[in-house]
């Protein structure tokens, strides 16, 4: 669904990097997200960042309530499901929403027949919608790297407007390396086509959710390494 934004006619900064991840995911990308979500045989560098995400994916499980009965989860970008299924094995009333129409299509396929108290609704379109409801936990995990500090910051705080005790995100270390790589545009090669990451320096990113997002404070913080993939979760918990 289109932003408040874009339906007055103006485009936003995190309005078009939305559209494009659609596109990317949807056409250039679908195949190969599919396998390395899955147990297919994947090339090594891939296999490291499928690595690295399992490990993200348990580190932010493990900074959730064990019990989610009767609790609301945003799972904002939730690719083909991993992280909702997980949530809903604990209880969770879990919604699963991405910009993929058709990585949505295959999480829904991929759902379990069984989860327990839990359940999944699955849906198309933008993370920020607020018809998507309120929740007690938001979980964005890989789903705002590519965007700038401002942007991914925004975002939060509009999440935050229904978000009743915690947000879990994930964003690319500033570490010199992928810097260089990003000023010289190669932060993934041209010929794959996709979307930049955006590598964020974590001080000035720590100060400027102290500074626009005053009601929430960095609980936990965590960086995972994987060969090519490198992730940083942070927490955030209503001050």
């Amino acid at each position: 669904m289109a932003s408040h934004a874009m339906q007055q006619g103006r485009a936003t900064p995190y309005d078009l990097n939305r559209d494009r991840l659609a596109t990317y995911f949807d056409s250039t990308a679908q195949k190969a997200w599919i396998d390395l979500t899955s147990d297919a045989p994947v090339s090594g560098v891939r296999a490291t960042v499928r690595v690295g995400r399992d490990a993200m994916r348990g580190t932010l499980l493990s900074w959730l309530p064990q019990d989610l009965r009767r609790t609301r989860v945003l799972d904002a970008g939730c690719g083909t499901g991993a992280f909702s299924v997980e949530v809903a094995y604990r209880g969770a009333e879990v919604t699963g929403v991405d910009v993929a129409a058709g990585l949505v299509e295959v999480a829904r396929k991929r759902e379990p027949s069984f989860l327990g108290h839990g359940k999944i609704a699955w849906r198309s379109g933008d993370m920020l919608d607020p018809a998507l409801g309120e929740f007690a936990h938001v979980v964005a995990m890989d789903s705002l790297i590519h965007y700038r500090e401002a942007d991914l910051v925004a975002a939060l705080a509009q999440l935050g407007e229904r978000t009743s005790q915690s947000m879990l995100f994930t964003f690319v270390p500033r570490t010199p390396l992928l810097f260089a790589m990003y000023q010289a545009g190669k932060l993934f090669p041209r010929s794959d086509r996709s979307p930049r990451l955006v590598p964020l320096g974590e001080e000035q990113l720590r100060a400027r959710l102290a500074r626009d997002l005053p009601e929430w404070r960095v609980a936990r913080s965590e960086r995972v390494s994987s060969g090519f993939y490198i992730s940083h979760a942070i927490e955030l918990v209503r001050g």
